[in-house]
């Protein structure tokens, strides 16, 4: 009930034009590297944390830009970062998985993308390094982990139906950053055994997480246009609505974890 009535308040501010003061600032980088949209509320003169949202597959949609919208409307200022570079938006899976491959082929891109994010979050957004998040969805997701098990300075990641395999042994100490994983419980993507050896590694790895799991929800769960891009391309991804609301309060108090 709380939930819905939290979901109806927040459908009156958007409607009354209460979002009119999140300014959003599309940033270009340096070279070639692309750019992003930062989102911000002018009137968060000391943001207490701001966030780096990292896309799903399918490209920097509207969907990320709703959720870094939704944050700097909360007082957290949040930069959309586009990961592939140039734009590219994809409906099709085949178009996706080919996006996502050739930007896994350039990591060091990848990483400069994500490093520009930060840079503009803290120049421009003003929040400092120390008070950076980062929250990743599908694609995203496994990135945003990835930087924490690099050792990034991040105050924390969130990864939201995002691949939890490791690409290497995690050393003891290296992993910084507080962890939030939200995964669905009958995600064939992500696989019992996948969850099980991300505890396992983080665990052994001495990292600060939380593991959220939900029973019978498939891939995708916060997207409401997942269960959409899932028929039309013979995929196991499914909006759940429950999922989506507890998943999303879990990121606020993970935000207002000091």
């Amino acid at each position: 009930m709380r939930n819905r009535i939290w979901s109806g308040l927040l459908a009156l501010l958007i409607g009354s034009g209460a979002w009119a003061k999140v300014i959003e600032q599309p940033v270009r980088f340096a070279g070639d590297l692309g750019g992003g949209v930062l989102y911000y509320d002018d009137a968060v003169a000391y943001p207490e944390a701001g966030v780096v949202v990292v896309h799903e597959w399918w490209g920097m949609n509207d969907y990320p830009r709703r959720r870094a919208r939704q944050l700097a409307a909360l007082g957290y200022p949040a930069f959309a970062v586009d990961m592939y570079g140039h734009g590219k938006v994809a409906e099709h899976a085949a178009d996706a998985k080919a996006f996502m491959e050739a930007a896994l082929k350039e990591p060091e891109l990848m990483q400069q993308r994500f490093e520009q994010a930060r840079q503009a979050l803290a120049t421009q957004g003003r929040v400092p390094r120390a008070r950076q998040f980062a929250v990743g969805y599908c694609f995203g997701g496994a990135v945003v982990l990835n930087q924490a098990r690099s050792g990034a300075d991040l105050a924390g990641v969130a990864s939201f139906h995002g691949s939890l395999a490791a690409p290497g042994p995690t050393p003891t100490g290296v992993v910084k950053a507080r962890i939030l994983v939200a995964t669905g419980g009958a995600d064939p993507m992500v696989p019992a055994q996948q969850v099980a050896d991300f505890v396992k590694e983080m665990s052994e790895a001495g990292a600060r997480f939380e593991l959220m799991s939900f029973p019978g929800v498939k891939h995708g769960f916060t997207n409401p246009a997942a269960t959409a891009s899932g028929e039309a391309n013979g995929l196991p991804l499914a909006y759940d609505e429950q999922a989506d609301e507890q998943s999303w309060e879990a990121l606020l108090r993970f935000l207002a974890t000091r």
